[in-house]
């Protein structure tokens, strides 16, 4: 029987390279020894109805940083992780209810580093248990599943631009359905889309 996340297997197994929001701006000079802060996300698998799907969520529409965007669920490292993905594991039993013991970690992509100075480490994984999501309240708007097909489609995937602290700035979505996935979580899924076509 065949495994509905062989493509993301694959993808795992070739090679790669570190991303960033600025991959589409190569005009923006950053600065040589800025400080990141290490953080890890979780981009979990399921399968559904139709096949493997990635869950997602919309953050709250009243938090501080990047209110009501779809992100994976994730978070920075705190002191008491031992590595980024023990982050990503945390973070999502918090904010979705995944339990670590349900979660078989496949592999990890290189850092993603953001606009808003986070060295983010994508952290690939199969749920394998039971999970009924439960959004955490004040964190959490929304979660949903996007289909591995969509994700893989690299005709989804559009870049658009806005003006950031004063200049244009480009970026990768890849929207879905009422969800525009934007920013950093479509880049990192662009990069994984890229590397299952390889």
């Amino acid at each position: 029987m065949n495994d509905p996340l062989a493509p993301i297997l694959r993808a795992l197994a070739q090679p790669g390279r570190p991303s960033s929001d600025y991959d589409l701006n190569p005009d923006i000079v950053l600065p040589e020894g800025r400080a990141l802060r290490e953080a890890g996300v979780l981009a979990a698998f399921r399968e559904g109805p139709s096949g493997a799907e990635l869950m997602l969520t919309k953050r709250s529409s009243q938090l501080r940083h990047h209110p009501g965007q779809i992100a994976f669920p994730g978070g920075k490292v705190d002191p008491t992780d031992a590595t980024p993905t023990a982050a990503a594991l945390r973070e999502a039993h918090e904010e979705v209810g995944l339990d670590p013991a349900s979660v078989e970690v496949l592999g990890r992509f290189e850092p993603h580093e953001t606009v808003t100075g986070f060295h983010v480490t994508p952290v690939f994984a199969r749920i394998t248990g039971p999970f009924s999501p439960r959004a955490e309240a004040g964190e959490v708007e929304e979660i949903f599943f996007v289909p591995l097909s969509h994700l893989a489609d690299l005709t989804k995937f559009r870049i658009e631009g806005r003006r950031w602290r004063g200049t244009r700035r480009q970026y990768y979505t890849v929207p879905y359905g009422p969800y525009y996935i934007w920013g950093a979580t479509a880049r990192i899924l662009r990069a994984l889309a890229d590397r299952m076509a390889q």
